[in-house]
């Protein structure tokens, strides 16, 4: 990975000097890129797709800082160590930057901390990258009852370069039918053996969602989809099937996969991807306990490489189909959605996922999680239904990349 760190120092700039000045950090960083000193009046020659920062180097350089305020990569991150008063220095740059309403952040403290926070913000910063010329498929029409899930398409893609694709359902169901049992029994046998216990199923409904899984996968690859989001009720009235396993399967091979035409949850599940390399979960809040600050989560499909034991039950709504009640351990979970219809907005919290239900009023898989945050923010401010829950604690470069990216947190 390179960085490149555009340098402001006072006096006669000398890149040797520079470095022995800050070598403690510079070495630190060293372990994870290749760094590149470049003085300020050479800036113009980075690679503008580059990863870079302005380095303050010592105090007494405010004023280049402002004359050359245009070199700045945005949004704006000031890296100072304290050396030769390059924090009073960033201080102040930091003042004048705020005086224009426009964020600014420093990176400040011992080398192993800033390297850390240096990480996390190149992680954002790639994740960003990463997004841009995305493609989200939206099959069908979202669902009536989302009715704050609304994107603004044009808007979305000029804050992070996604492009909304509308594609009709009928190009799935027609798929559908030229898929044959044959084709996908081989699948359908190797999940089966993979299944704990069936519960109110038939034989041929695993056989029907093995091939709407095949037939939203060829619709994908038809229209060079990253990720797609599917109006699946409609599919039980049409082809008698739900789309549970089919979303599920999808995302256990990095093709993010929403259900009922979510077009938040979707980007979302896309976010949580290019983040962390990990599907997600998209879920109802049940039932919120704010005695205990816990949230209970449900939904009838959940990514297979999520969940430690698989039953396969019917869907919950529909009492038809294919529905899955995964199993989760204990243990550390993040819960996050953009939402927004400029996907401008945020509601993130660490957790911990205390227990697994089995209530008959709720969605097949159930987690209730314990939040870091108040979980009155459901009750008080929430961004609508559907979150997603990702494994393991990645609530800081979550931020980090929201931030960036100038969103708002909800809380």
């Amino acid at each position: 990975m390179n960085l490149y760190l555009i340098i402001f120092s006072a006096g006669t700039y000398r890149k040797e000097q520079v470095y022995d000045a800050h070598k403690s950090l510079f070495v630190a960083l060293e372990k994870h890129f290749t760094l590149h000193l470049v003085n300020y009046p050479d800036a113009e020659e980075i690679p503008s797709s580059a990863y870079k920062m302005a380095f303050i180097g010592s105090g007494g350089v405010e004023s280049a800082v402002v004359r050359n305020f245009s070199l700045l990569p945005y949004p704006i991150t000031l890296l100072a160590d304290g050396t030769d008063n390059s924090l009073a220095a960033a201080l102040e740059i930091s003042a004048w930057i705020r005086t224009r309403d426009m964020k600014v952040k420093i990176i400040h403290g011992d080398p192993e901390d800033m390297v850390k926070q240096v990480l996390l913000h190149h992680r954002a910063f790639a994740a960003k990258r990463s997004l841009k010329n995305k493609r989200i498929g939206v099959v069908g029409t979202p669902v009536p009852w989302l009715v704050a899930s609304h994107v603004d398409y044009l808007l979305a893609d000029r804050r992070w370069g996604v492009t909304y694709t509308d594609i009709p359902i009928e190009e799935v169901e027609a798929n559908f039918y030229d898929i044959t049992d044959d084709m996908i029994g081989m699948e359908a046998s190797a999940f089966a053996a993979r299944v704990k216990a069936f519960q109110d199923v038939e034989p041929d409904d695993l056989l029907r969602a093995m091939r709407l899984y095949r037939a939203v996968k060829n619709v994908c690859e038809a229209h060079k989809l990253d990720a797609v989001t599917v109006s699946c009720f409609s599919l039980i009235q049409t082809l008698r099937v739900t789309g549970c396993l089919a979303l599920s399967l999808l995302n256990d091979e990095g093709i993010p996969a929403g259900c009922e035409g979510d077009l938040q949850s979707i980007m979302t599940l896309l976010m949580i991807k290019e983040l962390t390399g990990q599907p997600g979960f998209i879920a109802n809040p049940s039932f919120v306990d704010t005695k205990r600050n816990e949230v209970l989560l449900a939904h009838c499909s959940i990514p297979t490489t999520m969940a430690d034991e698989l039953i396969i039950r019917s869907h919950f709504e529909s009492d038809s189909g294919i529905g899955i009640q995964g199993i989760m351990h204990e243990g550390d979970v993040t819960l996050f959605k953009c939402g927004g219809e400029c996907l401008d907005e945020y509601f993130l919290s660490s957790g911990y996922l205390v227990e697994n239900t089995n209530f008959v009023t709720c969605c097949r898989t159930q987690v209730k999680v314990k939040l870091d945050n108040p979980v009155s923010y459901f009750l008080q401010n929430p961004l609508g239904n559907h979150h997603v829950l990702v494994k393991g604690n990645h609530a800081e470069a979550i931020q980090e990349f929201m931030q960036q990216n100038r969103c708002r947190q909800c809380e």
